[in-house]
């Protein structure tokens, strides 16, 4: 069964022009390097929440002494 499948996806690919594989690859790797931006921004903004949560937590009492 899937010597099959191999080999009917090759015969698909080969019917495809250059430019629709390249497309397609183009594709691909617009979709990967947008999962990595949107997956970087929720690290950085869990990271400043985490960083407003410490703040808080250990603020100085140094401006009510002043």
């Amino acid at each position: 069964m899937k010597p099959l499948i191999i080999t009917s996806v090759i015969l698909f690919c080969s019917t495809l022009s250059g430019c629709a594989v390249v497309a397609v690859a183009d594709a691909a790797v617009t979709v990967v390097a947008t999962t990595v931006k949107v997956g970087a921004t929720v690290v950085g903004t869990t990271v400043d929440i985490a960083a407003a949560g410490v703040s808080a937590v250990v603020a100085s009492d140094d401006d009510e002494k002043n």
